[in-house]
């Protein structure tokens, strides 16, 4: 796929509801707010955040600035938005940082809890640092958590339950990884590139981290805003083709220098 422009990615995330006007409404970004600063971990993905973030209005702040959502407070219902330039400064970062793994030749971990639509996002990004001379994580055999298995497929590592890859917010499945690699006596990575519960816990547990967040997942904005995370992508995490997803994986392996 060729790389598109910066303005032509954007035309693109718009019209797919990568970025733009989104899905994911407004009334279900603040629920999720809320509850993040009502102390629900399930909200935390991973991350601790102590009583620093208990005021809803403190949040919904930090996602219009990093995000791009509606900054009203009094906005309560129907649209919400990504501002698709925030998108695409993050990818910039985010680029920045992959450069400097292929550099060092560092060894970087991939996972998501997206597989139905950024499991080839993270698996493309593998591929070329792998063949920019980094050590992509084989992760161990056999870790279990969660009541299901965690696999890796593409060089990503997964949850699987019931022979299903599934979509989950749980940091549990990093923490099966971490502590496989520290009990088999392997390296940490030097650099995940990952999601929801799997990002925040490898931020929090001091491994540089990047990775993707949707609107109503303010945990990874408010992780990158501490400094906990490098990098946070917003962006709609599930559109409904996800090869829609390409042409923005292009532009950040262009903008790394690994195309």
């Amino acid at each position: 796929m060729p790389i598109p422009s910066r303005p032509a990615l954007v035309e693109h995330l718009v019209r797919t509801r990568i970025a733009g006007n989104v899905a994911t409404p407004r009334d279900n970004n603040l629920a999720h707010y809320r509850s993040l600063a009502n102390g629900d971990r399930h909200y935390w993905l991973g991350l601790e955040f102590g009583d620093r973030w208990s005021d809803e209005q403190d949040v919904l702040a930090v996602m219009a600035e990093r995000c791009g959502v509606n900054d009203d407070p009094g906005h309560r219902a129907g649209q919400d938005t990504i501002d698709p330039e925030l998108t695409v400064d993050a990818l910039d970062r985010m680029a920045g940082r992959l450069r400097k793994a292929a550099a060092d030749r560092a060894r970087v971990l991939f996972a998501t809890g997206h597989p139905g639509s950024l499991l080839d996002v993270h698996s493309r990004t593998a591929a070329a640092l792998r063949a920019a001379g980094c050590d992509i994580v084989r992760i161990p055999d056999g870790l279990t958590t969660d009541e299901g298995y965690v696999v890796q497929f593409a060089d990503v590592a997964l949850f699987e339950r019931g022979a299903t890859l599934w979509h989950t917010h749980s940091p549990e499945p990093m923490n099966a990884v971490l502590d496989g690699l520290l009990a088999a006596d392997e390296p940490l990575p030097g650099l995940v590139v990952a999601d929801h519960g799997w990002a925040g816990r490898a931020g929090q547990r001091g491994i540089d981290t990047v990775g993707y967040a949707d609107s109503n997942d303010p945990a990874l904005f408010l992780a990158e805003a501490e400094g906990t995370l490098q990098v946070t992508v917003p962006l709609d995490d599930h559109v409904v083709d996800p090869r829609s997803y390409e042409p923005m994986t292009a532009y950040l392996l262009g903008a790394a220098g690994l195309l």
